[in-house]
């Protein structure tokens, strides 16, 4: 699988997955790894933030001209394209619900023919997003606004830095629900990994962005 597309809804903590898969890719392939970030309509929680943890990691990232200035410019630069003439593996941070998706319509064609992942983040501690309508809801719009089609979801659920091993129990039954509504496989529930002993059955991911995961 050459590209992994992060999507869900705003504040649901893509960026967060994206970095950690992103990281987690560099460790495990002799490839090229790129995260591109392409995120042209929240300036607030980019990947572009973790610059430097992903260079020192060997991982290259392309973000939007905007990013990381005082320019607001929603545009995509030109070497997003070398992903695609190149063996590598590519994560990819898309801006929240569809009209963040709306960027990958660009691209859609060159991500199906090479192969693709789409993973849809949850958190059902967000406002919009508390339940398994609401979810199914925006799902399809990010597919329609997309051209693309979700291949499984992750479970994100959480309360910042007041999450417990409670608070990412109580969300298992809604994510399984919600996979049986989607037909979506639930593909792993990410926790902080200081609660990773408490929780051996979900994805330890590091907390990399400034305020919400």
């Amino acid at each position: 699988m050459k590209h992994t597309v992060i999507t869900g809804h705003y504040g649901s903590g893509k960026t967060n997955i994206a970095v950690n898969l992103a990281l987690e890719a560099a460790e495990k392939t002799d490839k090229k790894v790129y995260l591109i970030d392409a995120d042209i309509v929240n300036p607030y929680f980019r990947s572009a933030d973790n610059e430097n943890l992903l260079s020192a990691a060997g991982v290259e990232l392309i973000a939007p001209m905007s990013a990381n200035t005082n320019l607001d410019i929603p545009a995509m630069p030109a070497t997003v394209m070398k992903v695609f003439n190149t063996d590598c593996a590519v994560i990819w941070d898309i801006g929240g619900d569809d009209s963040g998706a709306v960027v990958l319509g660009r691209y859609s064609e060159d991500i199906s023919k090479q192969g693709y992942e789409m993973l849809y983040t949850v958190n059902f501690y967000r406002p919009m997003t508390a339940t398994e309508n609401d979810m199914t809801s925006l799902l399809y719009d990010i597919e329609k606004a997309s051209h693309l089609k979700a291949t499984a979801i992750v479970n994100n659920s959480n309360l910042g830095e007041e999450t417990d091993r409670e608070a990412v129990e109580a969300t298992t039954e809604k994510a399984k629900k919600l996979s049986e509504m989607t037909g979506l496989p639930l593909k792993f529930t990410s926790v902080d990994e200081k609660l990773a002993r408490d929780l051996p059955n979900c994805k330890p991911i590091k907390m990399v962005t400034k305020k919400l995961w």
